[in-house]
């Protein structure tokens, strides 16, 4: 399922994109009950309670959006021109993970990581799919970061590494925007600062569930900067893979349903470019994940 949070009529649901169309899971669901003649179920108003309910719950929108798809189901469909897109949920935290394509530390550069390098981004980063991400006077140098965005499904810790894809619900697209000059430009660097901005984490612009991805070893990204392609890579080339960076975090932390893991970004990024490039107000993105979705924001600047 492509999960979705969006408005409509004046109300935030939660839904599924079926084609060029979304549903809301729980009017599907209740018509599904009705035809079925079962009494009503309900589900969680937002998608971190979907995920916090468990795999039952996913079972019963799955079921809610196959109902939907029949054809004499659909006035349960609405065109997804109709509707905002929004994040598709909101964090209960981020972990983000840096240097984490062989490609992309050696532009950085310095010593081999023996262990992931975390950082955070707070809930206030997050904006959604088409969002304007207003750039601060004072970020000196914005720059771009194509990644896997990881959704935690399930209470995680100390998790095997072999089992550790089990606590996944599924996968979004994530620009894990950085300014630089936070980061690199003082002299006690302010990694988790500079990237956490408001508006600094775009995700979306669904919530793709694990059985559709399939197992996260050969998946595409790409970045495109005002149609200009300035990332590619594949996350068969991340160092710490998704199961290995879930199985680490989990030993230190309990990684909860809607939790969120940025895994990381290929080479490209604009400020190890020669010379350094930063994102300007006006410019617009466009961050492709295989089997994941598309995710597309511009940029602004403040008054």
């Amino acid at each position: 399922m492509k999960l979705v949070t969006f408005e409509a009529d004046g109300a935030t649901r939660i839904g599924a994109v079926l084609g060029e169309a979304v549903v809301a899971l729980q009017p599907a669901l209740e018509a599904a009950c009705a035809a079925a003649g079962e009494a009503p179920q309900r589900l969680p108003e937002d998608m971190r309670g979907l995920l916090a309910a468990g795999e039952a719950a996913l079972v019963t929108a799955a079921r809610a959006v196959a109902f939907a798809a029949r054809p004499e189901s659909v006035a349960l469909r609405r065109p997804l021109s109709t509707v905002k897109l929004c994040a598709p949920l909101q964090p209960g935290k981020i972990l983000g993970v840096g240097r984490n394509y062989a490609d992309h530390a050696k532009e950085v550069g310095g010593p081999k990581l023996e262990a992931p390098r975390i950082f955070l981004k707070p809930t206030s980063s997050v904006c959604g799919p088409g969002s304007v991400v207003t750039i601060p006077k004072a970020a000196l140098k914005p720059d771009w970061e194509v990644e896997l965005g990881v959704v935690i499904g399930r209470p995680a810790r100390n998790v095997p590494e072999g089992t550790a894809l089990d606590t996944i619900a599924g996968y979004t697209v994530l620009n894990d925007l950085t300014d630089r000059a936070l980061q690199f430009d003082h002299p006690i660097g302010m990694t988790s600062f500079g990237k956490g901005l408001d508006g600094f984490c775009p995700i979306g612009p669904y919530l793709t569930t694990a059985d559709e991805v399939g197992e996260p070893w050969q998946l595409g990204l790409r970045c495109f900067l005002n149609g200009e392609k300035v990332q590619e890579g594949n996350t068969h080339d991340l160092i710490f893979s998704v199961a290995a960076l879930v199985a680490w975090l989990s030993r230190f932390v309990t990684l909860q349903p809607g939790d969120v893991i940025a895994t990381g970004t290929p080479a490209g990024v604009g400020h190890f470019r020669t010379p350094p490039r930063y994102l300007q107000p006006g410019d617009k993105l466009r961050l492709e994940v295989d089997r994941v979705g598309v995710l597309e924001h511009g940029i602004g600047g403040e008054a």
